[in-house]
């Protein structure tokens, strides 16, 4: 957590020794004590009414202070509760399919699958594109969300190419995650991940039990095999809660 120390009130002066906004003041205070140690993940901030009495400044001072910390993901705000400083930003790999409920767990947090619908719908033309089918084909449509320890962190939103998966429809979501029986069951030779930052429609938001205004990332995944589309899935993340990115080794090369 020692990335998130901010400088001290006087350190943030300028050489002219301009004073630091008020709001700022509040923000370093909390900054610096996390940034110490002494006040760690999990743990509660203390409250608007405490900052105003210790500052001695207007609460809309500290309201702004507290909000922004929150939109830059170090705070995590509840309502009628209060502010608990932020768990770091779990990550997911892009250099393969991941399997989100294993990273959970290997955290030690709790996973769980709910799936909000499936069926089989008519293609429209974008997904008629993504699984190189004809506009109107029958495809099978599935979109769920993935918690960790009841906090949503991801959404599913997949169509699946039946001449590939016939058997998709009759499985057991709530036992297995559709990520998992594919990769189980269905052979695949190349992947495609995009991520794109893009703000939540309504529907996203509301599962995502996030606001409208708040910045999501959304990795878009498709997989072929022998050149046939199998599956084409969006999943976003709010961008306050994960991130996405890979470490990787190479051979040693020459050069920048």
């Amino acid at each position: 957590m020692n990335s998130r120390a901010a400088p001290s009130r006087s350190a943030a002066r300028s050489g002219r020794d301009v004073p630091v906004a008020l709001y700022q003041q509040v923000k370093d205070h909390v900054l610096q004590k996390i940034g110490n140690g002494s006040l760690t993940a999990g743990a509660r901030v203390p409250s608007e009414q405490e900052l105003v009495q210790e500052f001695g400044v207007a609460r809309m001072t500290v309201n702004r202070a507290l909000r922004e910390l929150a939109e830059q993901g170090v705070i995590v705000r509840v309502a009628g509760v209060g502010s608990f400083v932020a768990e770091e930003k779990p990550q997911s790999t892009l250099l393969r399919i991941a399997n989100i409920g294993e990273e959970i767990t290997q955290r030690g947090h709790d996973h769980r699958f709910e799936l909000i619908s499936m069926r089989r719908a008519s293609a429209s033309p974008e997904v008629a594109a993504a699984l190189d089918l004809a506009v109107g084909a029958s495809v099978f449509h599935l979109q769920g969300v993935h918690f960790e320890n009841e906090v949503p962190v991801q959404l599913e939103d997949r169509y699946v190419n039946p001449r590939l998966v016939p058997d998709f429809m009759e499985q057991d979501f709530s036992a297995v995650q559709p990520s998992v029986y594919l990769v189980r069951n269905v052979q695949y030779d190349q992947i495609e991940h995009v991520v794109d930052a893009i703000l939540p429609t309504a529907e996203q938001a509301h599962w995502l039990q996030m606001a409208a205004d708040q910045p999501c990332l959304m990795l878009t995944r498709r997989t072929w095999l022998r050149g046939v589309p199998i599956t084409w899935v969006h999943c976003v993340h709010p961008g306050m809660r994960y991130r996405l990115g890979s470490r990787f080794r190479t051979d040693p090369v020459h050069g920048g």
